[in-house]
């Protein structure tokens, strides 16, 4: 099993498979004029605006569910990973893929909100239905939502319920098993209580797991200023190879940190796209720019707070592909939660465990959330016209048994197991974007001209060419009816 994984992940992570992702996000970039710098503050303001409804959620809520997926154990132990195989220079390699990303984000969200559907009562939409919608090849969004299912209530799970069970077993000597027992009935207790109940508890857990991470890195920044210019300078001069200890590592640099950097802001993996086709918007740029900024928040500020309180302490190991260390300052440590218990104890001595365990358990947790939404999502694209109920029943019991079995298994198997699964769902939807990014930019074209005739942006798809957008034609032909 082990060996068969990880030789998927030798094809799905290969070095061009990384320059690849790379550059499609240079090129949506491009072709957007660098809409990640130049709408900024439109993404901030965006955010706080609109409301929920019956059928959808607010910016803010969809926001959060995007966030409870994208910050979590990538933001403690990816990080650490990346720094344990790549060095300090993936840290740079991380914060590039971000800013690049940010573009793939905005095109994917924004074509989950050009293609969405009303279905059961609320929206819905994500990669499946704009491949079918958008491409109009019924197979490949079929392989896509199956291939989400696999990854989403399978294989990912285990990587955030291992990394809650790891830290809170470091931390105050708790079973396994029995952090993986609480984790089933929480998690349950949220899930059977439908999308409106995952949106409120992320919109109450993740502003304030966020907030709290960064404001304890800032502390631990404050009390060791005098390295920060050492510490800047060893990321980037270790990320080209300029730096004599770390620079026969700059292929590792880049392959750690654009994967990890994938792995903590899922920018073009295909997982944001679902809750930001529940935002109730008046026009789908709206919240492909929120969702670009999501990216932002997950690695410029998340995993950066990591990196930083891991670097500023020298509480990390690196090493060589040889399998040698180049630093060796934790001894029989391994990557993961362990090297930023060890950064905040050497700064705040018996802090530093139950904090991590404890920002684990927030970060983790709420991923787990946000996967079993996206999971439902594609659930509910396949059954189309069916009874589901039955089939949401069985995807409950299975994420929930995933999890569990995450909690209690090898951190190797489980991380091994969320690449092959990320890696899966990366490849069908950066192909489908590639090939969709017409519409997106359409409507951002669109957008941009409305706002500087100073409108509130309403979306009009057959004004612009765009077909199959069949909710928006409906919501523009009602909406038209009721202002006459």
């Amino acid at each position: 099993m082990a060996d068969f994984v990880a030789g998927l992940n030798a094809v799905l992570w290969s070095t061009p498979v990384i320059y690849i992702l790379l550059g499609i996000g240079l090129i949506f970039s491009i072709v957007t004029r660098f809409l990640q710098v130049r709408h900024i503050k439109e993404m901030i303001v965006l955010m706080f605006q609109g409301k929920s409804s019956e059928a959808g959620v607010s910016s803010f809520q969809a926001l959060s569910i995007a966030l409870s997926g994208r910050v979590g154990t990538g933001n403690i132990a990816g990080v650490a990973t990346a720094i344990a195989f790549g060095g300090p220079g993936a840290v740079f390699w991380m914060w590039a893929i971000a800013f690049i990303g940010a573009s793939s984000a905005f095109v994917e969200s924004t074509l989950a909100q050009i293609y969405k559907v009303k279905q059961g009562g609320q929206y819905r939409g994500g990669p499946a239905y704009y491949i079918e919608k958008g491409l109009g090849i019924k197979w490949f969004a079929v392989l896509f939502a199956a291939a989400a299912l696999i990854a989403m209530a399978l294989l990912m799970p285990g990587v955030q319920s291992n990394s809650i069970a790891t830290g809170v077993q470091n931390a105050f000597g708790i079973s396994p098993a029995i952090t993986g027992c609480f984790l089933v009935l929480l998690l349950g207790f949220i899930i059977f209580g439908g999308v409106k109940r995952i949106a409120s508890a992320a919109q109450m857990i993740v502003p304030f797991m966020a907030v709290g991470y960064i404001l304890l890195s800032l502390i631990i920044i404050v009390m060791n200023i005098s390295e920060l210019p050492a510490v800047i300078s060893l990321i980037f001069r270790s990320a080209f190879a300029l730096d004599s200890a770390f620079g026969g590592l700059i292929g590792m640099a880049i392959s750690w940190g654009v994967k990890r950097g994938i792995y903590s802001n899922e920018a073009g993996q295909g997982t944001g796209p679902h809750p930001a086709a529940a935002a109730e918007v008046s026009h789908p740029v709206k919240q492909g720019l929120v969702q670009a900024f999501s990216v932002y928040i997950d690695t410029l500020f998340v995993c950066s707070a990591t990196a930083f309180m891991i670097l500023f302490t020298g509480m990390y190991n690196t090493q060589a592909a040889d399998g040698s260390f180049i630093v060796n300052h934790l001894k029989g440590v391994e990557a993961g939660p362990g090297f930023t218990q060890a950064a905040i104890d050497s700064v705040l001595p018996g802090f530093g465990a139950g904090f991590v365990a404890i920002a684990l358990f927030f970060f983790a947790f709420t991923t787990i959330m946000a996967y079993y939404y996206i999971a439902e999502t594609n659930i509910a694209y396949l059954a189309r016209g069916g009874e589901s109920k039955w089939a949401m029943l069985g995807l409950k019991l299975i994420i929930l048994a995933a999890t569990f079995y995450g909690a209690v298994k090898t951190a190797t198997l489980a991380w091994a197991l969320g690449d092959a699964g990320l890696g899966i769902m990366v490849w069908l939807n950066v192909i489908a974007i590639v090939l969709l990014a017409k519409p997106a930019l359409i409507a951002l074209k669109d957008y941009e001209q409305q706002k500087k005739q100073g409108l509130d942006p309403v979306f009009d798809p057959k004004a612009l060419g765009i077909k199959n957008a069949d909710f928006w034609e409906k919501e523009y032909t009602h909406e038209n009816e009721r202002v006459s």
